[in-house]
């Protein structure tokens, strides 16, 4: 069997919709931050390694949280997603400042890498049954004629924020509950209508049913996915870059939809039943601490996550 899975972080973005480093915003009347619920479910799920991707000019900071806490009962490394880690043969465009997104993330930590991962967002609380889910299907498969992932799927109506739009991949599923598509929908809201996106900004909209599955960003991957990204990176910084140079991402559903859609991959969804909270918003803050407290109320957690 494979070896034990890794959990995989990312955490390099800077929230720019929520203005400030929100990965590391205190969340209780203990001092917690969303990351540590999810690090204390991983942990209760059996995963005792996380790699978190972060800039370096944030070591200090998550050094500061998560070695204190977590890293007194699991495994922490660190790996750093830079703006410069390109093909040699690639220059940077001028003005660029936005990272190169989630697939380019995960390529940041190719060094320590060396087993079946489970990647998650660091702002966002997933619940636990996800970890369960997760870190049983990455013990009980492995890669036979096509790779073997998957996805946690949430439905869209556990996964909304009341103060503004928010993206999800919206996943397409064959009768056997693999993926078959996944389009990201940049703009999501709820509207009288019912929850619904827009492409045009605004000018239309178009309703999607309550429980439709979508993609929250936590996969789990065989280690040949990192074969792959190094692949797909040179592709993606040859030809897609300079389509938009001051903007263009690598993201993991366009990796993973291109290897599905190549014959590669298969992606089993497993849906999970909880609700998501997450700070998209400054305005989300105040709910999310009221989620979380109210779990802590009902027993689901310790009064304190890390003694």
């Amino acid at each position: 069997m494979s070896k034990k899975p890794t959990l995989v972080i990312m955490a390099a973005g800077m929230g720019s919709r929520y203005g400030g480093l929100k990965q590391v915003e205190s969340m209780t009347d203990t001092g917690e931050i969303i990351l540590d619920f999810s690090l204390y479910d991983a942990m209760m799920a059996g995963f005792d390694r996380a790699i978190f991707i972060i800039r370096e000019e944030h070591r200090d900071i998550f050094r500061e949280i998560v070695d204190e806490r977590a890293g007194k009962y699991m495994e922490i490394e660190y790996a750093y997603q830079a703006l410069d880690d390109v093909p040699e043969w690639f220059e940077i465009p001028e003005g660029r400042e936005k990272p190169w997104g989630t697939s380019h993330a995960i390529l940041a930590a190719r060094d320590l890498i060396d087993g079946p991962i489970a990647v998650i967002n660091a702002d966002d609380y997933y619940g636990p049954s996800g970890f369960t889910s997760i870190y049983d299907y990455l013990t009980t498969h492995e890669d036979g004629d096509k790779y073997d992932y998957c996805m946690i799927g949430y439905q869209l109506q556990n996964t909304i924020t009341e103060h503004g739009h928010v993206s999800r991949g919206v996943c397409e599923m064959d009768e056997n509950g693999f993926l078959t598509n996944i389009t990201e929908r940049t703009k999501i809201m709820r509207k009288p209508e019912g929850i619904s996106y827009t492409e045009d900004d605004g000018q239309t909209w178009t309703v999607l049913p309550d429980d439709t599955l979508v993609s929250m960003n936590f996969w789990g991957f065989t280690e040949s996915l990192m074969k792959e990204l190094k692949e797909g990176a040179i592709e993606f910084f040859r030809n897609e870059v300079p389509k938009n140079l001051l903007k263009s991402e690598y993201l993991i559903p366009r990796t993973v939809d291109k290897l599905i859609k190549d014959g590669k991959a298969q992606v089993k969804v497993l849906e999970c039943p909880d609700k998501w909270c997450g700070v998209t918003y400054k305005e989300d803050k105040q709910g999310v601490m009221d989620t979380l407290q109210s779990k802590k109320d009902k027993g689901e957690y310790p009064d304190k996550l890390w003694k």
